[in-house]
């Protein structure tokens, strides 16, 4: 198979489609019935890319699937934050879902959530500016031919929505490469005594995980060039289920692995025991627990069912059971093997073991834990 025929698979072969390949179809319905004004070199305007993320029913009957399930008012701010000229930072702890919101953001208001710098303590300036060809540099000198765009000089050149994984990942002296590129909309190029400057519809889109302060924490002047959203955990239990619930049909779906028949109650006990232990209280309140190193956010839930999914689907009779989640739990759990393994089992004999209608469940997890 030659490499434009791989490039060219069509959104079914693909094990994880970009955004707005998956809903394609949702955007397209959204861009037939939005008569909204739209911002310059917007595929949507702000009221319509705010329902391609909340879900809603269209005049025509389309339905449009939540992709973020949180409060309405985030996501508004966020929208209408890409309209004006600040950049948009997404901050919460790990598992709140910002890099997901990220991609259906820049694919909704661009059609194209590939503009991707993903920030590590590696990423270089030219991950952010530009880099060179070598070969034709050497050939030929410094030459717009021989320059490589990073996809925020792409972005700023085509109007288009940039996007930053895990911004405070990022050295602190390629942050700051930043502030001009924010600030002035302009990325000069010394070398050939030019300057690239943004186009309207331009705008950037980071993350970065809360958890990562002292890191590389953004300066201050870096720091009032994005307008910060805060996404939370889910709210209430009710809302993490629903996520989860969701997010583990599609990822099923994706891997062809069948659904599991009354799967919602083993859902309901993972996300049970997930907020407990990150809460650090039972749901009735009534006993005060240990919290565990890692973050058991969403996302783990996610990770933690969709494998029992498997086990259940390749290993057992395609029933979703306590056994075939324990293992995940204890993983996701059980971080520091001396102190995490402590309070896992406290919270085991104290709490699970004396849950009506959780023996099962009880049993699986001393089997996972031995």
């Amino acid at each position: 198979m030659t490499v434009s025929e791989t490039t060219q698979a069509s959104t079914d072969e693909v094990l994880r489609p970009h955004a707005e390949d998956s809903f394609a179809d949702e955007l397209k319905a959204l861009a037939a019935a939005d008569d909204r004004p739209r911002p310059e070199r917007w595929r949507l305007s702000p009221w319509a890319v705010a329902t391609y993320l909340l879900g809603g029913t269209l005049p025509d009957g389309t339905v449009i699937t939540p992709k973020y399930v949180g409060p309405r008012r985030l996501v508004e701010v966020a929208v209408t934050t890409l309209a004006t000229d600040r950049a948009l930072l997404l901050l919460g702890v790990p598992g709140t879902a910002k890099t997901w919101v990220s991609e259906h953001l820049a694919a909704a208001v661009s059609g194209d959530s590939t503009l991707l710098v993903q920030g590590t303590a590696g990423t270089p300036e030219e991950a952010v500016r530009y880099g060179w060809n070598y070969a034709q540099l050497l050939a030929n000198g410094p030459s717009r031919e021989a320059l490589v765009p990073s996809p925020l000089m792409r972005a700023m050149a085509q109007g288009m929505t940039a996007r930053i994984e895990e911004l405070t990942r990022i050295p602190a002296d390629v942050q700051d490469s930043l502030i001009t590129i924010l600030s002035e909309k302009t990325l000069p190029v010394p070398e050939l005594g030019q300057e690239v400057q943004a186009v309207r519809g331009f705008n950037v889109i980071a993350t970065a995980n809360d958890r990562d302060r002292g890191v590389n924490e953004l300066s201050s002047a870096l720091r009032r060039r994005f307008n910060t959203v805060v996404l939370p955990l889910p709210a209430t239990p009710e809302a993490e289920v629903d996520i989860v619930s969701r997010r583990v049909d599609q990822v099923g779906r994706s891997l062809d692995l069948p659904p599991a028949p009354d799967g919602l109650a083993e859902i309901r006990r993972v996300v049970t025991v997930f907020r407990e232990l990150r809460d650090g209280v039972t749901t009735d309140g009534r006993t005060k627990l240990k919290s565990p190193s890692g973050t058991l956010s969403t996302a783990e839930a996610i990770s933690v069912v969709t494998n029992g999914l498997a086990l259940a689907a390749h290993f057992g009779d395609g029933v979703l059971r306590p056994g075939d989640v324990a293992a995940g739990i204890l993983g996701a759990v059980v971080r520091d093997p001396a102190a995490d393994r402590v309070i896992w089992q406290e919270y085991l004999e104290t709490v699970v073991r004396e849950r009506d209608g959780w023996k099962d469940f009880y049993r699986a997890c001393r089997e996972a834990s031995a």
